[in-house]
């Protein structure tokens, strides 16, 4: 009679869950797996197996030195020659298995079934303390080091470092080789480890497979998700500062925080004399600043910038989205830091910021600053279409659009629109609505725009502040000796549209 292993039969079946084989003793070390009996005791240390060869690569591995197969690559060792077959796949390249479920392939028959268990959901290893479990044993290992020994069995014999799990060893090993040997194709980020570019790799994909299962968010990173659910959620804030009360969810951030009481600064950038108390923020600079790099660009427009978020704010002087509701008035902004700023200004009486040189006061530290600059005359932003300068680079920023010819502040009830927000609420305040809230009580001149009502009282006190050096012309404003100007310039910046005629002033000259 023949033998089934000749035959291909599988006559011997499992009545936990159905496996089959065609020996008996296969079914019998399968049989373990459910009974969890380890009859092979290791006689040098508590380890135990549900097999022998596993005893005896366990005895080889661990209690001999001895690793006679050598990888004519790369110099790997291995203490068995299985061990060298699967290495030999890394410089191949060769995964004969292959899931049929996602496509996966593996080096090895293990490793895809390991991965198997992401679409069945099992995970049959679990733990005897608690109610975790998990789909591979060097989990529920690394587990039971971590949460429930304190066992930190691996040394870094460089600085120290211990841990519980060998790999998180080997990981750590590198911060001080600098190994990486995982590069992606897309922009050539390197990973000294696999998971840590697969993680990458989402920023390509936009993939974002972890959600939060009490709102919408979503994240490429499950310990994103977790700091999510933290800082929306819980509404746990356990850290906080002995200096002003500040409290935070997450200790880093306190840290953080820290700086802004001991004016640490602790990041400097090797290519000026900038320093910042956060990393993240020297990063930004960086690349602001040094890279050149302004990968986010805006369909709408072509602005382009360093980063995600910045595209995200100016996306809205498009849209018109202002998210961000002042909770004592009907104001809204499109960022944060603008609500802040209505906030102080608006809802606070404080001003803790003094100019020594005039009295002018002010909520914010910045604003003093860019208020120094008009006593020392200093104007480090430059454009490169005219020589204009500024101040402050939002004033260039708004100076640009008199080039590109950009106006994003639509108004909703009319065609109107205009390049600054200023001149929005000024449209809508003169052509929308019959309020004139500045008056003159001289004369009883009524104005929707402020800057009407003072350049209106200087013609009462006669004053021309603006002069031009060319010929001696005074005027009461800005605007006004501008389009002088262009008297000597000879400058006729506004065309008709059906004739050849330009003119210096889009409107006809008062007397």
């Amino acid at each position: 009679m023949e033998e089934p292993k000749h035959t291909g039969k599988k006559t011997y079946i499992c009545d936990e869950c159905g496996y089959r084989t065609s020996q008996q003793f296969h079914l019998s070390n399968h049989m373990r797996t459910h009974t969890g009996e380890r009859p092979y005791k290791c006689d040098q240390c508590d380890y135990s197996a549900a097999r022998k060869f596993c005893l005896d690569q366990h005895r080889q591995a661990k209690h001999t030195s001895e690793k006679p197969y050598m990888c004519g690559e790369c110099g790997y060792r291995a203490t068995r020659k299985s061990q060298l077959f699967e290495h030999i796949k890394t410089h191949t390249g060769e995964k004969p298995f292959k899931c049929d479920e996602c496509g996966y392939r593996a080096t090895q028959k293990s490793h895809l079934s390991s991965h198997m268990r992401t679409h069945t959901g099992e995970r049959p290893y679990k733990c005897d303390h608690c109610d975790y479990s998990t789909a591979q044993k060097s989990n529920l290992d690394g587990h039971l080091l971590t949460k429930h020994t304190g066992e930190k069995p691996y040394r870094c014999g460089e600085c120290g470092y211990r841990t519980a799990k060998k790999s998180h060893l080997s990981s750590h090993m590198k911060t001080h080789t600098g190994e990486k040997r995982f590069k992606c194709e897309e922009c050539g980020f390197r990973a000294a480890h696999k998971s840590n570019l697969a993680r990458h790799m989402r920023t390509h994909t936009g993939e974002r497979p972890y959600s939060c299962d009490l709102c919408e968010y979503a994240a490429s990173h499950k310990v994103t998700v977790d700091k999510h659910h933290k800082v929306k959620h819980s509404g746990e804030k356990p850290y906080m500062c002995g200096e002003c009360g500040y409290m935070a969810t997450q200790k880093s951030n306190l840290s953080r925080h820290m700086k802004t009481h001991t004016r640490e600064r602790p990041y400097k950038c090797d290519l000026c004399e900038y320093a910042a108390a956060h990393k993240f923020t020297l990063d930004k600079h960086h690349k602001a600043k040094h890279s050149g790099e302004k990968p986010f660009k805006c369909d709408e427009c072509g602005y382009g910038t360093t980063s995600k978020s910045s595209l995200s704010n100016h996306m809205r002087t498009h849209t018109g989205e202002r998210p961000y509701k002042c909770d004592q008035c009907d104001y809204s902004a499109a960022q944060k830091s603008c609500l802040d700023q209505h906030c102080l200004a608006k809802h606070t009486s404080e001003k803790s910021y003094m100019c020594g040189q005039c009295g002018y006061r002010t909520a914010r530290k910045s604003h003093l600053s860019e208020h120094m600059k008009t006593h020392t005359g200093e104007k480090p932003y430059v454009c490169d279409e005219c020589g204009y300068r500024a101040t402050q680079k939002s004033d260039l920023s708004k100076h640009m659009r008199t080039h590109t010819g950009e106006r994003p502040h639509k108004c909703d009830q009319c065609d109107y629109s205009a390049a600054l927000k200023s001149c929005l609420d000024q449209h809508r305040l003169a052509k929308h609505t019959s309020e004139k809230p500045f008056v003159y009580e001289e004369c009883g001149y009524k104005t929707a725009i402020r800057s009407n009502l003072s350049a209106h009282i200087k013609t009462h006190t006669g004053e021309k502040p603006f002069k031009c050096e060319e010929c001696g012309y005074r005027a009461v404003t800005k605007s006004n000796l501008s389009r002088h100007m262009k008297t000597h310039t000879g400058e006729r910046p506004h065309k008709c549209d059906l004739c050849e005629y330009s003119s210096e002033q889009k409107s006809p000259s008062t007397p």
